[in-house]
């Protein structure tokens, strides 16, 4: 278990008030007892997840990043919702256990989930680690089986129909995300409009069937099992969740899949190991993605490069509170570069109509 995704200190200007947040979780949760020890994962660039322990009863708190007021994207309630009426059909998410409106407490709204313990692959894993081929290959099979079956979960019968609108997704997300680019906006990227543009000019129609999306679907998102990395344990992170075309959601997922044969400089920037010997390339991803669901997917260009604008505008919404003085996270420091790659990349795929080999 020593590879089990660990927390660490809290994060200077991350603290919670110990006192209120001790006194509400005892007052609804009774069956904790003793002081809390409080630590953070470190890993994540959006809302900010905590370890309390309480004896040997480990507990997981999300709250919304400090400064920020994006509403709908750190909605703490719709996310709990979301976790509340999927456990009882689809047990890769953490059990949700209380959530707390009253922003008196920490500040925010926040909820606190039992926690999943696991494996979470980031970019830089412990040496002894098995990452071979034979593993990698699994691995990212299994990644993609997972996405298809979040796609066939039945989200009418599990309460989740009212938790967005399928008919126009497309266009909505494109026009979305490139009005929240702009918003946010601190450095001139040239890349990252004629992006916005093309894809503007470029709508497919929507799919004619819709599906629960993740919306933020990557490895380290996953928590896998510890003696078998080839199995999903949980799904985290469901903060973007809604419901829409499952295509989007597929082409987010490429954008976060980076490849050996990719530019050095967006390799740079991996958000996990997907680069590694034995892992399917992106067209692979396509092929088991289409072979398990039965769709096809007559655009993967267009996919691609939504799933690079929508992860650049999330980057640059986190550098603009960054350059603001709202958050004094120093990783956050460096996040224009990454922007600025995310628009290169994608201009290279719509020149060259390929979704592979674009180093």
């Amino acid at each position: 278990m020593s590879n089990v995704d660990r927390s660490s200190p809290v994060r200077r200007g991350e603290e919670l008030p110990i006192e209120p947040l001790v006194d509400y979780l005892s007052s609804h949760l009774p069956e904790l007892s003793g002081p809390p020890t409080v630590e953070q994962f470190p890993a994540g660039f959006s809302n900010l997840t905590y370890l309390l322990r309480f004896g040997n009863r480990e507990l997981v708190l999300r709250r919304p990043p400090i400064g920020a007021k994006i509403k709908t994207a750190h909605d703490m309630s719709r996310e709990y919702r979301i976790l509340s009426h999927l456990y009882p059909v689809y047990k890769k998410v953490p059990r949700p256990l209380l959530f707390c409106e009253d922003e008196s407490i920490l500040g925010a709204p926040f909820y606190v989930m039992e926690r999943v313990k696991g494996i979470i692959l980031r970019a830089k894993p412990p040496a002894e680690m098995d990452l071979s081929p034979a593993v990698m290959r699994t691995l990212s099979e299994t990644f993609m089986e997972n996405l298809a079956e979040i796609h066939e979960i039945d989200y009418e019968a599990v309460g989740l129909s009212e938790l967005g609108s399928p008919q126009g997704y497309v266009k909505r997300q494109v026009e979305g995300w490139t009005k929240r680019y702009y918003n946010a906006r601190t450095d001139d990227v040239p890349a990252i409009e004629r992006l916005a543009d093309w894809l503007q000019e470029s709508l497919p129609a929507d799919s004619e069937k819709a599906a629960l999306i993740h919306n933020d679907y990557k490895y380290d998102n996953l928590v896998l099992a510890p003696d078998e990395l080839g199995r999903v344990v949980a799904v985290l992170d469901w903060e973007m969740a809604t419901i829409g075309d499952p295509l989007m959601d597929f082409g987010t997922s490429l954008g976060y899949w980076v490849e050996a044969q990719d530019p050095e400089e967006w390799q740079q920037y991996g958000f996990g190991l997907t680069a590694r010997a034995g892992s399917r390339t992106r067209t692979g991803l396509l092929e088991d993605y289409s072979r398990r669901t039965g769709r096809v997917i007559n655009e993967p260009v267009f996919y691609f490069a939504y799933g690079l604008l929508k992860i650049a505008v999330i980057v640059q919404q986190i550098y603009f509170r960054y350059q603001k003085g709202l958050t004094r996270d120093p990783r956050f420091a460096q996040l224009g570069g990454l922007v600025k790659a995310c628009g290169e990349l994608a201009q290279r795929a719509i020149e060259r109509r390929r979704i592979d080999a674009l180093g």
